[in-house]
C-alpha cells in the first residue's frame, strides 16, 4: 500500500519508514506543495487533520499528517502546539530547547511528555491516534541523534535522552513510535 507522509522532514519519514517497512511511503513532493502546509489549529488533532485534508485534496491519494508537541508541566504545558516555533518563527530547534531550558531554570519541576498525533485520510475516511511517552526534562542538552527536543527530553524508566538512542530504540518507546504502531495496527487489520 502506498500512503504520503505530509511532510518534507526527511528525519521524521526516516523514522515513519523504519515502523511501516511493509508500506511504501512518500514524503511531500515540493514540486506539488512548495510551501509549508497550514497549521493554524489550536490542538495537535487540529494541525494534523488540517494537514492531511491539504494533502488530500490536491492528490487525491491515502495520506497521513502528524502533529508533535512537547507538553511542560511546569510551563503550564508549553510548548505544546506551538513546540516547532516556541522561540519564534525560524524554527530553529536549538533556540527552541534554549528557552525550555531557560525557562525551567532553578524549577524542581521538570515533567514532560511528548504528544504525537497523526491524522489518516483512507480511501476518503478520517482516522486518528494518538501516541504519549512521559519524561522528563534535563538540565542540558546530552546527545547528537534524533532532532527536535530530543537531547533535552529523557524518557521514563530510561538513564539516555532521545537524542542519545539510536532511531530503532527511541521509535520503540517514543510518542511518534506508539502513535504509528496504533496506526499500523489498524492499516493491518482494514484491508
Amino acid at each position: 500500500m502506498k500512503l504520503i507522509l505530509a511532510s518534507q522532514n526527511k528525519n521524521k519519514i526516516a523514522e515513519i519508514r523504519a515502523k511501516l517497512p511493509q508500506f511504501t511511503i512518500s514524503g511531500l513532493d515540493p514540486t506539488q506543495f512548495p510551501n509549508e502546509l497550514l497549521e493554524t489549529g489550536s490542538t495537535l488533532e487540529e494541525n494534523a487533520l488540517q494537514k492531511a485534508r491539504q494533502v488530500f485534496a490536491i492528490t487525491g491519494c491515502s495520506c497521513f499528517a502528524d502533529d508533535t508537541g512537547l507538553e511542560v508541566e511546569a510551563l503550564d504545558g508549553e510548548p505544546g502546539v506551538l513546540s516547532a516555533r516556541y522561540a519564534g518563527e525560524r524554527r530553529n530547534s536549538n533556540d527552541n530547547m534554549n528557552l525550555v531550558l531557560e525557562r525551567l531554570k532553578n524549577q524542581p519541576n521538570r515533567k514532560a511528555r511528548f504528544k504525537t498525533v497523526i491524522a489518516l485520510i483512507l480511501n476518503g475516511k478520517e482516522y486518528v491516534f494518538e501516541g504519549v511517552c512521559g519524561g522528563e526534562i534535563t538540565e542540558q542538552k546530552s546527545g547528537d541523534e534524533g532532532f527536535g527536543y530530543d537531547p533535552i527530553f529523557l524518557p521514563e524508566g530510561r538513564k539516555e535522552t532521545f537524542a542519545e538512542m539510536s532511531m530503532k530504540e527511541k521509535g520503540e518507546i517514543s510518542h511518534r513510535g506508539r502513535a504509528v504502531n496504533k496506526l499500523v495496527l489498524f492499516l493491518g487489520n482494514y484491508s
